[in-house]
């Protein structure tokens, strides 16, 4: 009998897999059994993430990518396929934000990067992963959202409106795609202890650091290792029966 969990003769590819909650779920997916294709833009950071899966006796590799270019993405998958044979799961990870800022400031720039990386990253991603699971009788692709993807984001608006996005893709998908058996979901943390909300929480003063991190009732952040429990969970096939759904992880913030 299988245990719980269990992820043998999984392939697994997680894009921003280098750090935060990608590297977490690496990490936790590997040790089950999982081959993982960790893909990043940081290939020392990536490569260390794999180094530790391997010594632990897991299998995994790294392969830089830049989601935000259709190109790059379609290497990635071929090169992840030529690895360990046909992707059997996706989580589109990679993802930036910017300064929170009001709407009218906000540089042109920094909205159509926020679109290129977390939107059309989940849609080149999202694309190759279908192919190859059409091809292959069935996967599982999990795009990572937010909460800001559920709700208003006062003073994130770039970052929501790629995350709302992505939440229509995910329904979109999950509906034309079930009969294929390809499952699509999406999980949508709050925020979380990854260097990315690090960064802003560094950068804001001190009253907004306080409302970030007492956003919930829980009054602090989620870790890593939390979300990459539900990931690991969302890869199995005890998720069998489950798609074009959010997991929402948010400390009750939306209760």
């Amino acid at each position: 009998m299988k245990s719980v969990g269990n992820l043998e003769n999984k392939h697994i590819l997680i894009t921003g897999g280098a750090s935060g909650i990608g590297a977490a779920t690496a990490l936790l997916v590997a040790s089950r059994g999982a081959k993982v294709v960790v893909s990043d833009q940081n290939r020392q950071q990536g490569e260390a993430i794999v180094e530790q899966i391997c010594a632990k006796g897991g299998v995994a590799t790294f392969i830089a990518a830049d989601v935000s270019d259709s190109d790059s993405v379609i290497a990635l998958f071929a090169q992840a396929k030529a690895a360990y044979g046909p992707v059997n799961v996706t989580i589109n990870n990679a993802g930036i934000d910017h300064k929170p800022t009001p709407m009218h400031l906000v540089d042109d720039a920094v909205f159509h990067r926020n679109v290129a990386v977390n939107l059309a990253g989940v849609w080149y991603c999202m694309k190759q992963a279908i192919i190859q699971m059409l091809d292959n009788g069935g996967g599982h692709v999990i795009n990572i959202a937010s909460v800001a993807g559920l709700h208003s984001a006062p003073t994130i608006a770039a970052y929501s409106a790629t995350k709302h996005g992505v939440m229509g893709l995910t329904k979109s998908a999950a509906v034309e795609y079930a009969k294929a058996n390809i499952r699509v979901n999406a999980v949508c943390p709050s925020f979380i202890r990854t260097p990315m909300v690090e960064n802003v929480l560094a950068n804001v003063d001190e009253r907004v650091r306080n409302a970030m991190i007492k956003a919930n009732p829980m009054k602090r952040l989620g870790e890593v290792e939390e979300i990459a429990g539900a990931l690991a969970w969302l890869c199995s096939d005890e998720s069998s029966f489950m798609t074009g759904q959010s997991v929402v992880l948010d400390g009750g913030m939306l209760a």
